[in-house]
């Protein structure tokens, strides 16, 4: 049992990691409901009149709509290459112990960004692919699937390796062959695995900014890119770009919120064995 001087200390721990971890977050939200004037006032103005126009002029000035859109895409569809590639790669490295390919994603993991950029350039540059939309889409997919399917598959391999090899090899004996063992058995009880990994491989995706930077067309640009432009050379439009910041913090927020106890099962799933 804890005493009462405790209970008080540990409360205000509490209340200090809040801050720390949800006072960017809070400011954040506040300053796009404030003018430009408000935003930089020294000392900060917390009492203020609200007000809606950073929001309208994202769409009214720009089509926010498509940038909307674009992101779905790009994270969707980059999860979903990391997930048929990475899951299938996950079950194998976990059952015929490969694990000089587990560092070697590992490694890819790791390594920054702009490694993998700058020969990806270079192919869309040569191949002219942002001048065309559909081929642009499929590009930003495929290098944001270098950070989705890593992250997939190293979450997936402890999943795999919980399963008990004696329904496998039940399975085996009955005759049934290794994919069907994958789909039919080894998938369903990963299921738990397979929704966190879904969820945190879109969130990386949506917020990576380095790929979409330097690969994309106007057309094709995801929230992340366009929410830059409100950074000038000689002044910055801090309300558009929290207005911005917010929309494109909402879908990582709402995930983390609904999923809760989903994530905090998976991603701790494997870490006691015996």
């Amino acid at each position: 049992m804890f005493t009462k001087r405790e209970r008080i200390w540990m409360y205000i721990q509490y209340l200090i990691l809040l801050i720390i971890f949800l006072g960017p977050v809070i400011w954040m939200i506040l300053s796009s409901f404030k003018n430009n004037i408000d935003i930089t006032a020294y000392p900060p103005v917390l009492i203020f009149k609200p007000t809606m126009m950073n929001y309208i002029d994202l769409f009214r000035v720009y089509p926010f709509e498509r940038y909307i859109i674009n992101s779905i895409v790009i994270a969707g569809g980059s999860t979903m290459v990391g997930l048929v590639l990475g899951v299938p790669a996950a079950y194998a490295i976990a059952r015929f112990r490969l694990q000089k390919i587990a560092i070697f994603t590992l490694v890819a993991r790791m390594a920054p960004g702009v490694l993998f950029l700058i020969p990806w350039y270079l192919i869309a540059t040569r191949l002219q692919i942002t001048s065309n939309n559909v081929a642009d889409y499929m590009m930003l997919v495929f290098t944001h699937a270098v950070i989705t399917m890593p992250l997939i598959i190293w979450l997936m391999i402890s999943y795999f390796e919980d399963i008990p090899l004696d329904i496998e090899e039940s399975a085996l004996i009955d005759g049934c062959s290794r994919w069907r063992l994958f789909f039919q058995i080894a998938l369903p009880l990963s299921l738990p695995g397979l929704a966190v990994s879904l969820i945190l491989a879109f969130i990386f995706s949506w917020n990576y900014f380095l790929f979409a930077l330097a690969l994309a067309n106007t057309k094709t640009m995801p929230l992340t890119v366009i929410a830059f432009n409100f950074i000038g050379e000689g002044s910055t439009n801090w309300g558009g770009l929290m207005a911005a910041a917010t929309i494109i913090s909402l879908p990582a927020l709402l995930l983390t919120i609904f999923a809760q106890r989903l994530l905090v099962r998976g991603l701790t799933a494997g870490a006691v064995k015996g």
